[in-house]
């Protein structure tokens, strides 16, 4: 069995800005935006990008499991720097809320045929859930929060709270969120 070699300390590094370039672009003006933008954006060449990301579809993963990544490293970190694991929950679900809502084009991306976005569901589901599921179990443990509600069932609200929210600026997708979690604690 090979192992796959290490990338160097700056390649990993123009990776990273390459993905928070590209996430950014892809915010501002969707999954479709010219690859040349995201380039301007990361400081770099196109054929930059086109080395770490061969395809659009590699590119769009890459984006996706960076920003999954984020939000699973965020949950112990929140919760190691906050007194109470309902403010360390509520950090999180907001974190979440922007991971859902900045997602312009993705989600299209993501229902294509394209063999490369079929695992992300699951990549998802695998990673937050259990952080999820960990920041519910301090704020339970804690006596903060109620304690019949599972974390998939928390997150699908939440997401449910989002639709739509990048389509219309009148819609406050984040208070929605912020009531339900503020609904959790108890009286």
């Amino acid at each position: 069995m090979t192992e796959k070699p290490r990338k160097r300390a700056d390649a990993r590094r123009n990776e990273l800005s390459l993905l928070d370039a590209a996430a950014a672009t892809f915010v501002a003006a969707g999954v479709d935006a010219p690859v040349r933008d995201i380039a301007a954006k990361a400081g770099v060449g196109v054929g930059t990008i086109y080395r770490h990301f061969p395809t659009r579809a590699d590119l769009i993963v890459a984006v996706y499991r960076h920003q999954v990544e984020a939000c699973a490293e965020a949950g112990p970190a929140l919760l190691a720097a906050n007194t109470s694991p309902h403010a360390a929950l509520a950090q999180w679900i907001d974190l979440f809320v922007d991971f859902l809502v900045t997602k312009h084009g993705l989600a299209g991306a993501l229902r294509s045929d394209n063999a490369a976005f079929q695992t992300l569901h699951a990549y998802f589901v695998d990673r937050l859930v259990p952080v999820c599921g960990q920041l519910l179990d301090a704020a339970v443990a804690a006596g903060e929060i109620r304690d019949d509600l599972q974390p998939i069932t928390l997150m699908r609200g939440v997401g449910n709270l989002c639709i739509g929210a990048e389509n219309n600026p009148d819609y406050d997708a984040r208070r929605l969120v912020a009531l339900l979690i503020a609904g959790l604690r108890l009286a």
